[in-house]
């Protein structure tokens, strides 16, 4: 097992390696930097921060008019084509990768080709899984024209967020709209471990949670889609964090798709720190195309794909920095 594991530690980069800087590739400054930082994860924030203010300091015929404009934005259109929601995404992801600064490491960019979809399944959740910024369409890294991040439905129901995210290139992580996507011919980034993930991180290592998920799997496999392994180092260090365990609080995450939980960055505030994010990218996991995959065959893919996934992790863990640190997969 030992020599297993050294072995997989010496990863050695061949023709097709591929290395983005998000500094290097995005001139940028703190403030930009911040300010990127304070529209995509303070926007999180500043529906309660309204509603609280709007509750305590204006009258209550006020606060019901904040209420109801609150709800218009709930049901309002989104113009995917927006120049201006556009404009913004691109903004928010060129500075936040400059900001960390987040780096991309593809092992073989000749693996990915721009008129194939692929099911980049990404690790680990952390308390926001905000490395998935080198992955994005905006920022222009991958080779891949047509991107999406699946992610937690409530995201879309939530005033001035959804509109912010779907700019971004986010879209509800439901199997209806997964297929819908990877039919479509766009790469679809799944984080597995999703909720519950983010319940068992723990602070002495990295956690995924992925031996009970095999949804995406079978998705995979049904549309003829590549699964691609993806590991997020650093970004648990983006954010201080404290949460109580209980059975009770994984029920209500479950319920309510998000886990209640106290997190902060710089200052204290939700600005995460300036800890550098490496997002590497594995090898692709040829399946073939089965509409009707067995449980064998979902299970042995899956297989593949969680010791790809620990494997990417050994091999490269060493070269960015946390050499001392272990995954736990769950």
């Amino acid at each position: 097992m030992a020599e297993d594991k050294a072995e997989t530690q010496a990863f050695t980069p061949g023709p097709g390696y591929r290395q983005f800087k998000g500094r290097d590739e995005f001139p940028s400054n703190i403030l930009h930097g911040t300010l990127a930082c304070a529209i995509w994860i303070g926007s999180m924030h500043f529906n309660v921060s309204l509603l609280l203010f709007s509750f305590l300091f204006l009258p209550f015929s006020k606060f019901l008019l904040v209420v109801g404009v609150l709800l218009i934005f709930v049901v309002l259109p989104i113009d995917h084509n927006s120049k201006f929601g556009l404009r913004l995404a691109r903004y928010i992801c060129q500075h936040m990768s400059s900001y960390f600064p987040a780096t991309l490491h593809v092992e073989d960019i000749n693996d990915f080709h721009p008129d194939r979809a692929y099911v980049l399944g990404y690790a680990p959740h952390s308390v926001l899984p905000i490395g998935v910024v080198t992955l994005a369409e905006r920022t222009g890294f991958m080779p891949l024209p047509k991107l999406k991040c699946l992610t937690s439905s409530p995201v879309f129901y939530t005033p001035f967020l959804r509109h912010l995210w779907t700019w971004l290139g986010a879209s509800p992580a439901t199997r209806k709209n997964f297929c819908s996507l990877l039919e479509a011919g766009y790469t679809c980034i799944v984080v597995p471990g999703g909720v519950q993930e983010t319940f068992l991180m723990r602070h002495d290592s990295e956690v995924a949670f992925l031996k009970s998920r095999r949804g995406f799997v079978r998705i995979a496999i049904e549309k003829g889609c590549p699964l691609v392994p993806v590991f997020a180092f650093g970004q648990s260090y983006a954010f201080k964090w404290w949460k109580p365990r209980s059975k009770f609080l994984l029920q209500l995450s479950r319920a309510i798709k998000f886990v209640p939980m106290l997190f902060w960055g710089s200052f204290g505030t939700p600005i995460p720190y300036q800890h550098p994010i490496n997002v590497v990218v594995g090898k692709p996991i040829y399946v073939k195309r089965n509409p009707q995959p067995t449980t064998e065959e979902v299970l042995e893919v899956h297989g593949q794909f969680v010791k790809a996934l620990q494997d990417l992790f050994e091999r490269h863990k060493g070269r960015v920095g946390h050499a001392d640190q272990s995954l736990t997969i769950l």
